[in-house]
């Protein structure tokens, strides 16, 4: 058994404990800020376990509309990923209370990243040294990027630690393997598996992050892989609950957000607007603010160290993710999420090597002052970049819906436009119409019960002759359309 050395546990037990309290900050912020839209629609499934059961097979959104999938949608189905996170997320709210629903999400998610820096120091130590291991847990810990969406209410950092679990895990299975020691060797597979199916079924997108698996496989046994019955036996049982879930959710088509535009809609994979949002304005100025891309660069001079094929298979896992999921990546930041390990172990490695090299030529000083200016000035361009995410830039829509969960029934069916964005419709604490699909008499032909506006307009303000007027402040009006004034 290796010793443990006390100054290194130390500093990252000092990493995790302050990447941990970073993630709290604006912890009770309403669902209002950066992409709440999509943050809205998930909290929506686990404050819905909460209001008509824990239901895995259906999960239920606020937002009824046909905006999503096309279809008619009366349930508010929501059939974008299995709602383990949802589950948890309302399990925890269940079990503890204190917290809000909104709360308990960004701590579920906090902690997932807490977990997933941990991954990265325990596969960074193990494939190559200390100093990439803790400068890679540090980047991840702290780049202002990860920071924001390492609290979100959002499956993908969920997902993300999820995956390099399962590659920590299957790699000791396979070092488990020389030691001849039956019961160890199979905790671990059970283990690997139960992460690998948990990235797979919270976001299939998992898949992309597997060609680790695969180098670590080859390296182990070569052309001898094919022969291994265990790693069938992995294959399949990792992927089973995935094919189920899709199938299952097959029978719902209407619950099923559109997603074939994520590919390439536009054609706009390898063009110039392709290039320049995600390598330009998204990996190099918003993730690593601009400074950060020092380091990573340097770290493809790690090629003569060890293990630097391993650290590859990240790299073109993420890119196939990049290049295959264009669209999506480019039209929503919270999508370079999956990648961001990659970058952080390449932080590490460029750490590495500039010391390594500024040593040779004794000058390590030098080393430590282009690592530490390179990372100053990354977390403070990076924050300049992330900042505003965190703020609350329409605060009527929290207020409007306040009023609407105080004054209507709790089965009303409400109607909140918002440009089609649910984040203004969960504030209602109601299912409803985010957008109007059809005339407001044909959503009140629908089951409509209340009407709520933000800044509303002359022309809004001149329904009130024709329906109630529940509330109205400079914000908002809220229309009762059951009721004549």
């Amino acid at each position: 058994m290796k010793k443990i050395n006390i100054f290194q546990t130390a500093l990252l037990i000092i990493i995790l404990i302050l990447s941990f309290v970073v993630r709290l900050y604006r912890l009770n912020n309403p669902i209002a800020d950066w992409h709440s839209w999509r943050q809205a629609d998930t909290s929506a499934v686990s404050r819905n376990f909460i209001k008509y059961g824990f239901d895995l097979r259906h999960p239920r959104m606020n937002n009824i509309s046909n905006v999503q999938s096309g279809l008619d949608n009366p349930q508010g189905y929501f059939f974008a990923e299995f709602p383990i996170y949802n589950a948890t997320q309302a399990g925890l709210f269940l079990l503890f209370g204190h917290l809000t629903i909104e709360e308990w999400g960004r701590i579920v998610t906090n902690l997932s990243s807490i977990l997933a820096i941990l991954f990265i120091y325990l596969i960074a130590k193990k494939h190559s040294n200390f100093t990439v291991a803790i400068s890679a847990a540090a980047a991840y810990g702290f780049i202002p990027y990860n920071i924001y969406y390492g609290r979100v209410i959002l499956p993908d950092p969920s997902m993300t630690m999820a995956i390099l679990g399962a590659i920590y895990f299957f790699d000791l299975y396979l070092d488990s393997l020389k030691l001849k020691n039956k019961f160890r060797s199979a905790s671990l597979f059970i283990i690997m598996l139960i992460f690998t199916t948990l990235a797979f079924l919270i976001k299939p997108v998992a898949l992309f992050f597997t060609l680790p698996f695969i180098y670590l496989a080859w390296k182990k046994f070569g052309w001898k892989l094919i022969l291994r019955w265990d790693l069938y036996l992995f294959l399949i049982l990792s992927v089973i609950p995935l094919i189920w879930w899709r199938w299952w959710e097959s029978h719902y088509p209407e619950g099923i957000p559109a997603f074939w535009w994520l590919l390439n809609e536009g054609n706009i994979r390898f063009t110039g607007a392709y290039f320049w949002w995600l390598f330009a304005q998204r990996i190099s100025a918003l993730i690593l603010g601009f400074w950060g891309i020092v380091m990573v660069v340097t770290g493809f001079l790690y090629t003569k160290r060890k293990n630097f094929g391993f650290f590859l298979s990240f790299v073109v896992s993420s890119l196939l993710y990049l290049i295959v999921i264009a669209r999506g990546n480019v039209q929503h930041d919270y999508y370079q999420i999956p990648i961001v390990p990659t970058l952080a172990l390449f932080f590490g490695l460029g750490v590495d090597t500039v010391i390594n090299i500024t040593r040779e030529y004794s000058y390590k000083i030098i080393g430590y002052l282009i690592v530490g200016v390179c990372s100053i000035f990354m977390l403070a361009f990076g924050w300049y970049q992330v900042r505003d995410y965190f703020n609350i830039n329409n605060p009527a829509i929290v207020a409007a819906g306040q009023a609407v969960d105080r004054l209507t029934s709790s089965n009303a069916l409400v109607i909140a436009p918002y440009n089609g964005d649910s984040s203004f419709l969960y504030q209602t604490n109601r299912q409803g119409w985010a957008s109007f699909e059809t005339s407001l008499e044909g959503l009140i032909a629908k089951g409509a019960t209340d009407y709520i506006v933000v800044n509303p307009s002359a022309s809004d303000l001149a329904l009130s002759k024709k329906y109630k007027v529940l509330a109205q402040t400079n914000d908002y009006i809220l229309f009762d359309l059951k009721n004549k004034p």
